[in-house]
């Protein structure tokens, strides 16, 4: 992938992942700090959800578009959005302005990793799409190790928004780079093919959907209980309609690919999200020892990436598989540290196999969801896998949240409350082991 035909765009699109991986790793610790200078504390995860649910919508428009018009034109608009966003963000004198740049930035991110997909469909065979997935990996590793602290010592020595100005001309590079090869590929499009206007607004209605399903898990009140029940109705409607006929009845081929997508993030992502509080609360670590956690987990995701993209090809559905049961191993480990006397560093090591089994199986589905699609599908179903992976973490933390929020009993107290939290995902990744079997469509027969 880095021989003259593809070089410039290896390095460009990696570069790409490189800089959405930093912006993400080191937003987290400058966000505490920006809305307390902001004076927005009571809307701090809308800050976060508003990227989230933004993104969503931008997934969706992003397949379509990339089907209708091919990849160029939404990867360049989601990188210009992606920058524009930072900059209002790190302009903003309010909250709410910071909120808008946020969710500008979720746009941008929607639009950009589809049409990265699409990118790597069209552009390279199906003998190096496995190592340029690889590459997506191992491009989020210096940010996950770097981020954090570089992040820490710009907002402490020159101001949080220099953690979000000073990625926007960084991007100028990437499109240099890869412009000459996406211009081949901007005649490459179906003329035929046209946008589908209700899956967008199916797609806008599950975004909503999913916004009032965080706010409503966060406080189960007279407010909350209603947005919940709200927000999962209209989720229920609107989320079959962007996903492929069949994936909640795991029909055999490309809908058990986007449905084991969405269930191991569902599985792993909500954990890893209890996981820093829990190591807190409950054995007295500090942030950057609870962080040191995540950190080993994006090390090992690298290395289970690295490991499939030099997998035979027909392994895909084993790799999967392997993937779901050293999730649970993880979720397992997690639990494990919630018992009377048990080191907190059984997560730690339990997350090492849990980033390996995320890196087997997250880039082994993208590989399989491009070799069951069409050229004209690519976009769809590309859209189709990252909506199924937010979708699942998204529900997954909504329903986590809920519980927390209502068995929430104090610091110290909550034992009990992760390790129901933890069992049921636990149980989730388990389940998903029987998926990869049903794979690979059945053969027709002659």
């Amino acid at each position: 992938m880095l021989t003259r035909p593809y070089r410039h765009l290896t390095l460009g699109i990696v570069s790409v992942v490189l800089l959405i991986a930093f912006e993400a790793m080191a937003v987290g610790t400058a966000m505490p700090v920006a809305v307390r200078e902001l004076d927005g504390v009571q809307l701090y995860a809308l800050a976060f959800s508003s990227f989230f649910t933004t993104s969503l919508l931008a997934m969706v428009v992003s397949g379509e578009w990339c089907d209708a018009r091919g990849p160029r034109l939404p990867l360049f608009g989601g990188i210009g959005a992606f920058a524009a966003g930072l900059v209002l963000s790190g302009t903003a004198q309010s909250m709410w302005p910071f909120i808008v740049g946020r969710a500008v930035q979720g746009l941008g991110g929607g639009l950009v990793i589809v049409s990265l997909y699409v990118v790597v469909g069209k552009a390279y065979p199906s003998t190096l799409r496995p190592r340029v997935f690889s590459a997506f990996s191992a491009a989020w590793v210096l940010p996950s190790i770097v981020g954090p602290p570089v992040s820490g010592l710009v907002t402490d020595h020159l101001g949080w928004r220099w953690v979000f100005l000073a990625i926007p001309v960084l991007v100028v590079l990437p499109i240099v780079m890869m412009l000459p090869q996406l211009e081949r590929m901007a005649g490459e499009s179906a003329p035929d093919v046209r946008m589908n206007r209700r899956r967008i607004g199916a797609a806008a209605g599950a975004a909503l959907g999913a916004g009032m399903l965080e706010y409503g898990g966060q406080d189960l009140d007279v407010v909350g209980i209603p947005l919940l029940v709200a927000g999962t109705v209209l989720m229920a409607v609107t989320v079959p309609r962007l996903l492929p006929s069949g994936t909640m009845r795991a029909v055999r081929g490309l809908p058990t690919v986007i449905l084991s997508r969405g269930v191991l993030a569902g599985a792993f992502f909500t954990v890893e999200s209890f996981v820093p509080l829990m190591l807190t609360s409950e054995h007295g670590l500090s942030p950057t020892e609870a962080g040191l956690t995540l950190t080993v987990g994006a090390l090992s995701w690298a290395i289970g990436s690295w490991y499939q993209g030099r997998s035979p090809h027909e392994r895909r559905p084993v790799l999967v598989r392997v993937g779901f049961l050293f999730v649970a191993l993880a979720i397992g480990g997690a639990l494990l540290a919630l018992l009377p006397g048990m080191t907190p560093y059984t997560v730690t090591a339990g997350w090492f196999f849990g980033g390996i089994g995320m890196g087997l199986a997250v880039s082994s589905l993208s590989v399989l969801t491009l070799d069951l699609s069409t050229p004209e599908e690519s976009g769809t179903n590309s859209s189709s896998l990252q909506v199924a992976d937010s979708l699942g973490t998204i529900v997954m933390i909504g329903i986590s949240n809920a519980v927390f929020a209502a068995l929430h009993e104090g610091s110290g107290k909550d034992g009990g409350v992760f390790a129901l939290i933890f069992a049921i995902m636990f149980i989730l990744a388990l389940a998903g082991t029987f998926l990869p079997p049903r794979i690979r469509p059945r053969p027709t027969r002659s």
